[in-house]
């Protein structure tokens, strides 16, 4: 998808936790404090170089909670169901959720707050040994970061300071390209991977880390051989409230959706596209069938999905450059509109589904309102193409109207410049433009909308690409150079912000609040140690207390 060469640059393989390039800062400001980098996390210094640059490194989150009590397996339900308040803690490079609500980020495996209860992870990532660490009697709860490189799918323990993963899962004549994580699965299987064959697997990230060898275990495998479809998957997703329903899109403009309680070797066959510039929904003829639907979204690659919180919308952009906004569960069409120019790369909802952001390779930004169905914003701040958006649904605005509404939203983006710009949006403060005459500059207001701006857009219509004098603008509120690579993706967890590059390097950043508690723990843990053995001296307590 983003074919702009680039350089690999050298960095350490030791597991004490270092920017890739001293000539980064280690921290950026916000208007709520300062976000220090707290440590990286990457691939193994002994993976062959010319396996880089196959695919695009996409970085997902998966939050283990308690091991299930085995229950009697329930039957097949359909995929069409929906609820709200379940969402998928991936996020690729196209875009996705905004994230886990369960984290801890404290070095090694020391508690830390957790908003799901206190972590316990035993030994995995207390040694920077893959595989070595591999428990069959693992059971316990964490936070994991999944990435791919190459032909491997890597697993680093987010409450680790080492570098290196403690797991890999290599592919034999294929790469990874995306995968999705469901942290509320009712069963084992939580983990899709997708890959550039078109072939989908299904796996239990718990049974993974139990194993010690190099490949998958227990997997469930759909589109075996591109037996439905050939082409590559671009980007693959959980249905929210779908129970074991998930999507997976491809490069040549299809979507699927699959049941994961089905057999994913189920015969399935479609009708020809007749018409590939037209969207067209097709099921599967029998029951037993896997996918059991086919959406045929654009002509070209579907760059990225993403569903809403309640999973009632499903959002697709594509190498065509439109956004397309659709009622799930209906199937039908809702709205969407063009890039201003080329492609659309990423996407992402905000939590109360209210907003959905865009970016591409026009370097912008752009903010839909789902109300008004159309485009209601452009940020301009990036210097090449736009990878990756994410709203923050953990930061707290300091507005809020009288109904508790959220009035002011904060929302990350990350680019190919290697920048990450963090934007705050606020409908109310935004200068609008007027109605513009037939010739001339527009005029503009601030804080009322003209009557093009106010008319609703109708059900089901794409739009055409905006005039850029048509549309409002706002401006980053910071702008921080955070890695040597073109970037590929971003995650806002409750204590951090994560950047990953397209080589497989991620960041961690923690945020103002977190970094001064974590500041003082460690302050208050190492005085503790000294004052109970004063005979150790200050140098050996603070190699005991290393953060």
């Amino acid at each position: 998808m983003i074919n702009i060469p680039n350089g690999m640059v050298s960095t350490s393989s030791s597991n004490t936790a270092q920017p890739q390039s001293t000539a980064f800062k280690t921290h950026f400001k916000t208007p709520e404090g300062r976000y220090k980098l707290h440590y990286d996390k990457t691939y193994p210094s002994t993976l062959l170089h010319y396996a880089h640059g196959k695919t695009v490194s996409q970085i997902t989150l998966a939050h283990l909670k308690d091991k299930p009590v085995p229950s009697t397996p329930t039957g097949q339900s359909s995929s069409f169901s929906a609820s709200s308040g379940v969402r998928s803690a991936a996020v690729r490079l196209w875009g996705g959720s905004n994230g886990g609500r369960s984290l801890s980020l404290v070095g090694g495996n020391g508690s830390g707050k957790n908003l799901g209860g206190n972590s316990r992870i035993g030994s995995i990532g207390s040694s920077s040994s893959i595989n070595s660490v591999a428990n069959s009697n693992f059971d316990g709860k964490g936070a994991y970061l999944i990435f791919n490189v190459g032909d491997a799918i890597f697993i680093s323990d987010l409450n680790s300071q080492d570098k290196d993963p403690i797991k890999s899962i290599h592919f034999s004549n294929s790469n990874p390209t995306c995968h999705a994580f469901d942290q509320d699965s009712k069963d084992g299987h939580d983990l899709l991977i997708g890959l550039n064959t078109g072939d989908v697997y299904s796996v239990s990230l718990r049974q993974q880390l139990q194993d010690v060898g190099k490949k998958l275990v227990g997997a469930q495998h759909y589109n075996k051989d591109g037996s439905v479809n050939n082409s590559r998957c671009t980007c693959i997703a959980w249905v929210p409230g779908g129970d074991g329903a998930f999507v997976v899109a491809h490069a040549d403009g299809n979507l699927y959706i699959y049941e994961k309680n089905k057999d994913g070797a189920g015969d399935s066959s479609f009708p020809v596209v007749k018409d590939q510039t037209q969207f067209s929904v097709s099921h599967a003829r029998y029951s037993k069938s896997n996918p059991i639907a086919r959406w045929h979204i654009c002509h070209g690659s579907i760059n990225s999905i993403s569903f809403s919180t309640d999973g009632a919308y499903v959002a697709t952009v594509g190498r065509d450059g439109y956004l397309r906004v659709f009622d799930y569960l209906k199937e039908q069409l809702v709205c969407g509109g063009k890039s201003y120019y080329g492609a659309l790369l990423c996407c992402a909802w905000s939590i109360d589904g209210k907003y959905i952001l865009t970016g591409g390779e026009d370097d912008l930004v752009q903010v839909w309102s789902m109300e008004d169905r159309k485009v209601v914003a452009w940020g301009e701040g990036h210097n090449s193409w736009v990878s990756g958006v994410a709203f923050d649904s953990y930061w707290s605005s300091p507005n809020s109207d009288d109904n508790g509404e959220i009035v002011r939203y904060r929302f990350g983006s990350v680019g190919q410049d290697t920048q990450l710009l963090l934007w705050d949006l606020e409908m109310d403060e935004i200068v609008v433009p007027l109605r513009r005459p037939s010739c001339g500059s527009p005029t503009y207001s601030v804080g009322s909308q003209s009557s093009q701006w106010d008319s609703v857009v109708p059900l089901g219509t794409l739009q055409p690409a905006p005039s850029m004098l048509d549309v409002p603008k706002i401006s980053p509120l910071v702008t921080h150079c955070v890695h040597t690579e073109p970037l590929s993706g971003l995650i806002f967890t409750q204590e951090s912000v994560l950047t990953a590059c397209r080589e497989g390097h991620i960041k961690v950043w923690m945020r103002p609040a977190a970094a001064e508690s974590q500041s003082s723990n460690s302050a208050t843990l190492l005085a503790t140690s000294l004052k109970e053995k004063p005979l150790i001296s200050s140098k050996t307590g603070n190699s005991g207390h290393r953060q």
